[in-house]
């Protein structure tokens, strides 16, 4: 079921999506050559209980994952894009990191993901960050009252197509609200004019990712990290968006992104 939102329902998700994106502009003054994946995972618990804010993820236990997963934060690093696993393990020079949190507040939820790079920035790696970013703000540029969800998808897919890397359609984006996950499906991939027509108080969760040359997918063994098929590495940004009766409003933009926008 597709819950609409209404405006004071919005603020209150507002709320927890600035309290998101704190945490994700933290891990990634943080993340640093020699720093381990542990150690930003517990920094992270701590920002949680310090807010009196909920993991969506502590006890996560969907179909696709061998679960629960017993984490607060997802950190997927090179070829690894999708539901990484923290671990033991310490970043290295040239590393690509994606964190993904998703917690609620007061009972309301937002989602957002960046990649950043560790250490010295490798020009392909910087690309498909850039990639992942102009298809993240092409699909909230599409996320209007009376568009349709085909209209956010193939904003994606042109994106990405432009920049040569194929898309993959098992994971995208999604709905949100008092719970991380619902309908509607935001697949990345899709054709301008199709689907259901985008609604004031419609919130979605908008997550372009990409590999760099496939569009196929492996889990590691534990079941749940997600990396590129051929090892080829990867991007992934997300935010949580509120379409309304003008401007689509961005939940969980980062103060960096905000002054880049000025």
């Amino acid at each position: 079921m597709i819950e609409l939102k209404t405006p004071a329902e919005i603020d209150r998700m507002h709320v927890t999506g600035r309290f998101i994106a704190e945490v994700l502009t933290e891990v990634g003054k943080l993340a640093d050559v020699g720093v381990n994946l542990m150690d930003l995972e517990h920094h992270v618990r701590g920002m949680i209980k310090r807010r009196g804010a909920v993991s969506c993820y502590w006890d996560y236990a969907p179909s696709f994952g061998e679960g629960p997963f017993r984490n607060v934060i997802c950190l997927s690093v090179n070829d690894a894009v999708l539901h990484g696993l923290p671990h033991d393990y310490t970043l290295r020079d040239g590393d690509v990191l994606t964190a993904d949190i998703a917690v609620t507040i007061d009972g309301w939820a937002a989602d957002s993901a960046r990649t950043v790079i560790v250490g010295t920035p490798a020009e392909e790696d910087q690309r498909i960050i850039r990639a992942t970013e102009e298809a993240l703000e092409a699909a909230i540029k599409a996320s209007r009252a009376g568009n349709r969800l085909g209209d956010i998808s193939a904003a994606i897919e042109e994106v990405a197509t432009g920049y040569g890397y194929p898309v993959n359609t098992e994971f995208g984006g999604h709905g949100i609200g008092r719970t991380m996950h619902g309908e509607p499906h935001v697949s990345n991939r899709g054709k301008a004019g199709r689907g259901m027509k985008l609604r004031p108080g419609l919130t979605l969760a908008l997550e372009p990712w990409l590999a760099r040359t496939t569009d196929k997918i492996v889990y590691d063994p534990d079941g749940w990290t997600i990396r590129s098929a051929d090892g080829s590495r990867t991007a992934h940004s997300e935010h949580t968006v509120a379409i309304t009766d003008g401007e689509p409003i961005v939940l969980t933009r980062r103060d960096e992104e905000l002054a880049g926008r000025n």
